[in-house]
């Protein structure tokens, strides 16, 4: 039974990567270190449980890495997913530390794997899991554990006592009771508020309650809000999320990496109104599969629909809940409850539009359409081999991007523009430093596990001076 009556050096709030990154470094450094997870046990590990590899810098092969992938093409490929909506020194920073992150989560028991064919063309920038999220949950689970680092599970971080910019000790329900936490250094890690909807709806109305939580129904923003409301400086914009086109027959919380469909590229989409609304071959899919859950979000009824027929089933990851299917499209439109005669022209103008070329499913290709709005710049072929399929799909949220603002060593600063004396952020919770919108394959966990580490070695700096 941990005894809170004494003062610990350093209090994570949060369970997840970019949490454990952060107490494991501080631990390491001399600081004694507890961690309050909002959630039991077994749903420990917030987003991070639903995660499946890390987006690293690296100057040539690696164990499981191919080719080589530099800072200024890194920089390049972030820039565009964002728009420039980010901070370049802090992107850098991240960018540039990425290449270590490997190693850092090796010696804390992670363990990798080269990418699987067909993932998604990541073989050559992102790091896999070994067992994915939840194995390294664990193994940073119980790296912590063997360190001597406290871990409250079922504790809620409910209030920081901040005064000018310093923190003293938290108001906590520890176990359905309420407690005090009091700590020399604070760091906060515990993400977004996607699952809370009362929020969500401030900005999207009854749009909200067609979202599915992909992660952590723990995610309530608590800790983001009762920090903004003390003088904290907020960054990024409340309405930008990291969303993806999720199965419309996913559960609404905690369904994860597996109910996430990447059929997009090899498809048309259309919302329930039979129209198109976005170009669905844009861009190779780890770049542009992080816009679509937003996409469909603006659509009547956050809903939408991928076509495509028999010649598309090998090129994407299958989905767990199979596809309706076919032998017309008039078939398929009345099982989708859409209106065929409108599907099968839609369709029809599609496949007119479609100029042949060189398929080539994980790279850039020639197929293209001509003449049609919006375009379908690769990928396009015909729809015309029975049997057709459809994906039904609805908007998928991983983490918000509303945050506090940090500067170069994860310090939280206040709306005064000065540094927080001894509060820091690391995660979700303050990726909206670094993505002002979009996103990219992987990033997320660079982030936390980057900052992560630098708010462990600030604050243990911190407590040890």
């Amino acid at each position: 039974m941990a005894d809170l009556s004494e003062t610990f050096d350093v209090l994570v709030a949060g369970g997840g990567n970019a949490a454990l990154c952060a107490a494991i470094t501080a631990c390491r450094a001399g600081a004694r270190v507890v961690v309050a997870e909002h959630a039991p046990r077994a749903m420990r590990g917030g987003n991070s449980r639903h995660t499946r590899n890390l987006r690293a810098l690296h100057h040539g092969p690696t164990g499981v890495l191919t080719d080589s992938y530099l800072e200024e093409e890194y920089w390049d490929d972030l820039r565009r997913v964002t728009a420039g909506k980010t901070d370049e020194t802090l992107a850098r920073l991240c960018i540039r530390a990425s290449e270590h992150a490997p190693g850092f989560l090796e010696s804390c028991g992670v363990v990798f794997q080269p990418s699987l064919s067909g993932t998604l063309s990541l073989s050559r920038t992102n790091a896999f899991f070994l067992g994915g999220g939840k194995a390294l949950v664990n193994a940073l689970y119980r790296t912590a554990e063997a360190l001597g680092i406290t871990i409250l599970y079922d504790t809620e971080v409910q209030h920081i006592v901040v005064k000018d910019g310093f923190a003293t000790e938290a108001i906590v329900s520890h176990r359905g009771f309420p407690a005090r936490i009091r700590f020399k250094a604070f760091i906060a890690s515990a993400g977004g508020f996607q699952a809370n909807r009362e929020w969500l709806r401030r900005y999207w109305g009854d749009a909200a309650d067609n979202f599915q939580i992909r992660g952590t129904p723990y995610a309530q923003g608590r800790v983001l809000k009762d920090l903004l409301a003390q003088g904290v400086q907020e960054v990024g914009d409340p309405t930008q999320f990291h969303a993806v086109a999720n199965d419309a027959r996913a559960p609404m919380e905690d369904g994860g990496l597996a109910m996430r469909l990447d059929c997009v590229p090899f498809s048309i989409v259309v919302n329930r109104d039979v129209e198109r609304f976005y170009d669905e071959g844009e861009d190779v899919w780890p770049k542009r599969y992080a816009i679509w859950g937003r996409l469909i979000a603006q659509q009547p009824g956050q809903v939408a629909f991928a076509i495509n027929d028999s010649k598309a089933q090998m090129d994407y990851l299958p989905p767990v809940f199979a596809p309706y299917r076919a032998d017309t499209i008039a078939d398929l439109a009345a099982q989708i409850g859409l209106d065929a005669a409108k599907l099968e022209k839609l369709v029809a103008d599609y496949n007119a539009a479609v100029r042949p070329g060189t398929f080539k499913a994980q790279s850039l290709d020639d197929c293209r359409t001509e003449g049609l709005s919006p375009p379908k710049s690769h990928w396009a072929r015909r729809i015309d081999t029975p049997p057709y399929y459809c994906h039904p799909l609805r908007p998928g949220i991983t983490f918000t991007f509303l945050g506090v603002k940090v500067n170069e060593r994860a310090r939280v600063m206040m709306q005064d523009g000065t540094p927080s004396a001894n509060m820091f952020a690391s995660g979700e919770i303050m990726s909206g430093n670094i993505l002002g919108q979009g996103y990219l394959a992987g990033f997320g966990m660079a982030i936390g596990t980057v900052f992560g580490r630098i708010a462990g070695e600030e604050a243990a700096k911190l407590v040890r001076n």
